[in-house]
């Protein structure tokens, strides 16, 4: 049963095939009288499907696809079908998906021809397998490597089937001399891609003279389709490995949902009429091949089953392509009417600016304002009023937090009070030291303030961006300048927020007053500790609470007992101006957002744009920019192409559901 055995030869004429075959074979091309006129307009819409190259749109179309190991004998069944001849050689004869479209023809002249890329190559007979092989060059290159490019092959002529078939590259593990070590991998991915819609029906051919348990396009078909019910098998060389045969096919290991078809392969110089009749005389007198069912032997059981089960899918997959061709309609229909009129003048454009200004501001006034985020449901970074929320919660906590002491507790305060001393009676502590304090201390924050003001209108920008993407997208040709006119008016925002923050801050190094009752009430409990903070440094004690008062053994009393009293005045206050600094600038906040959205972004944007100064920004509307006239012709051309497919499909289903 291995492959080295020699097949055996039946030496007949053709006359003497003719008195021993069954007598009802006709003699005209037998895979016609496998023709089946009442599935004629099925295969004819789908024809007409693919000539308007229905796929592009994502549709897929029920597609046999030829697959099988390296010198399966894949050429040589289409070969058969066809009729025709096509690149042999050693290692593998196809590289790249070859599309054959059998058409059967009333004209005794054949019409052949090759369709790659934009190109349309004549041929003929005699020179089908040379052209082939000419653009399969052309396509995958003149080496030994494979492409997915697919090449067209159209073959209209008496007596072949209505079928159209892919014939893809054979599976090999072993690259050869000029093959990429990943030929595998290339031809296997290409396989999987054709053979996993589910409308395509998959043509397992098999040598007989293997064991279909190890064969690799088995196991890839069985991987896309478990159940085997879209795969059919055809096992090659049955001359040349007919033991045992027959208990491959029946017993099915390998799940061929759609059966098994033996053929004979033509040998030789032999005709393809030739080769059929030496194949049904095969099958009739071989004492082995004539046990196999006459149901599943012979090319043209081969054709009659490939069109039923291709009807059969058509019939099935048409109301799923009608499905899909209306979706695909509905779906460019309603992106057709989302790009904007093509303008014809100057009112249309201001007017057509005016509502993209508009839109961005009402946008912006949900977002910003009033916390409505149903624009933006999944990106949290737009929904404003809780990031603003979380941004100035931030700053609140961060300008709150302790401070890390830089000197010893209350050695600032004493040498503040050294240096403003002056003479006047011993027990008043002079303002101009606890100012000095003050100031130190706000000089300290300074710049968290203005750090926020300036995250807080980076961040608005941000969201005016994305606003502004999003209205004006249909315009390219003006969404730059719209884009920068934003940028510009956040950016004098921001000058103008940074000044008034710096402001809000510098007022408090300014004055020491709050009519806030906390500031009494934090004083009066913090320095009900002071008769014990003294005596405690001067009893020696190293700490007092958590914290270290060695240092201050030697420092005058007075002097300490001031320093003490200033610390409880200035940590009593500072929470009072921190408090304050905060709902100031949160207050300002909310007053400069409002009144960007309300006032300033609509009348900002309009003058920018609308000053003829700028150039006529909004005049540039009239010109249509090339991406979006390019989409628009892509629409209305698939529109097209779907009208088309749907009118093809109507008639078909329509009588089918009579």
């Amino acid at each position: 049963m291995g492959g080295s055995k020699m097949p055996e030869v039946y030496d007949i004429n053709v006359e003497a095939a003719l008195a021993i075959v069954n007598t009802n074979v006709r003699t005209e091309a037998p895979i016609v009288s496998s023709y089946n006129d009442r599935i004629r307009p099925l295969l004819d819409t789908v024809d007409r499907l693919r000539n308007l190259n229905v796929m592009k749109e994502g549709i897929q179309l029920p597609t046999i696809v030829v697959v099988g190991d390296q010198s399966s004998g894949k050429s040589s069944v289409l070969e058969s079908l066809a009729g025709i001849s096509l690149p042999r050689g050693q290692g593998i004869c196809t590289r790249v998906p070859l599309v054959m479209r059998l058409q059967k023809s009333p004209s005794p002249e054949p019409e052949i021809w090759l369709e790659f890329g934009d190109k349309r190559v004549d041929t003929d007979e005699e020179h089908i397998a040379e052209s082939i092989c000419t653009a399969t060059e052309a396509i995958a290159g003149s080496g030994k490597g494979v492409s997915d490019t697919p090449l067209t092959l159209h073959v209209k002529k008496e007596g072949v089937p209505d079928l159209t078939m892919v014939d893809l590259p054979g599976i090999t593990r072993v690259p050869v001399n000029g093959q990429p070590e990943n030929i595998y991998e290339q031809i296997s991915g290409m396989i999987m891609k054709y053979i996993e819609p589910q409308e395509s029906i998959i043509l397992n051919v098999l040598s007989a003279t293997v064991d279909f348990t190890t064969c690799e396009s088995i196991r890839m078909s069985r991987q896309v389709d478990k159940t085997g019910e879209r795969t059919l098998a055809v096992v090659t060389k049955a001359d040349m490995a007919p033991e045992g045969l027959l208990q491959k096919v029946t017993a099915d290991d390998v799940n061929i949902g759609l059966g098994y078809v033996c053929v004979r392969n033509r040998v030789g110089e032999e005709t393809y009429k030739e080769a059929r009749l030496q194949e049904e005389l095969l099958f009739n007198t071989h004492p082995l091949l004539c046990m196999i069912d006459h149901d599943i032997v012979g090319i043209p059981v081969l054709a009659q089953k490939l069109i039923q089960i291709q009807a059969t899918m058509i019939g099935r997959c048409l109301p799923v392509i009608v499905q899909k061709i209306n979706e695909k309609m509905e779906t460019s229909e309603f992106e057709l009417k989302k790009l904007p009129m093509v303008m014809t003048s100057s009112g249309e454009a201001l007017m057509t600016f005016m509502n993209i200004v508009g839109s961005v501001k009402e946008c912006l006034l949900r977002i910003l304002i009033q916390g409505d985020f149903s624009e933006y449901p999944d990106d949290q970074g737009m929904h404003s009023t809780a990031r603003l929320a979380d941004m100035l919660r931030k700053f609140s906590d961060n300008l709150q937090a302790k401070p890390e002491a830089v000197n010893e507790f209350l050695m600032d305060e004493i040498k503040v009070l050294e240096e403003c001393k002056c003479i006047g009676l011993p027990n008043f502590i002079p303002r101009s030291a606890f100012l000095a304090i003050l100031s130190q201390r706000v000089d300290g924050m300074h710049a968290k303030p203005v750090e926020f003001i300036r995250e807080i209108w980076d961040y608005v920008e941000v969201v005016l961006s994305s606003v502004i993407t999003k209205y004006s997208d249909n315009f390219p040709q003006i969404q730059p300048s719209i884009k920068r006119a934003g940028r510009t008016l956040i950016t004098k925002i921001k000058e103008q927020s940074v000044n008034r923050v710096v402001e809000i801050v510098e007022m408090e190094k300014q004055t020491d007053y709050t009519c806030n009752p906390e500031y009494m009430t934090a004083y009066t409990q913090k320095i009900a500790n002071q008769a014990s903070f003294i005596s405690h440094v001067q009893s020696n004690y190293s700490n007092y609470g958590d914290v270290g008062i060695s240092h201050l053994r030697g420092v005058n009393s007075q002097l300490l007992s001031q320093a003490f009293d200033m610390n409880v005045r200035i940590t009593a206050y500072w929470t009072i101006v921190v408090t304050r600094v905060v709902d100031n600038i949160a207050l300002y906040l909310q007053f400069t957002v409002k009144n960007l959205v309300n006032s300033q972004f609509q009348k900002d944007i309009v003058a920018e744009m609308v000053d003829p100064r700028g150039g006529g920004e909004v005049e540039k509307m009239l010109d249509e920019s090339p991406s979006v006239a390019c989409k628009r012709e892509k629409l209305k051309n698939s529109i097209k192409l779907l009208k088309e497919s749907k009118d093809a499909v109507a008639a078909i289903v329509y009588q089918n559901s009579g």
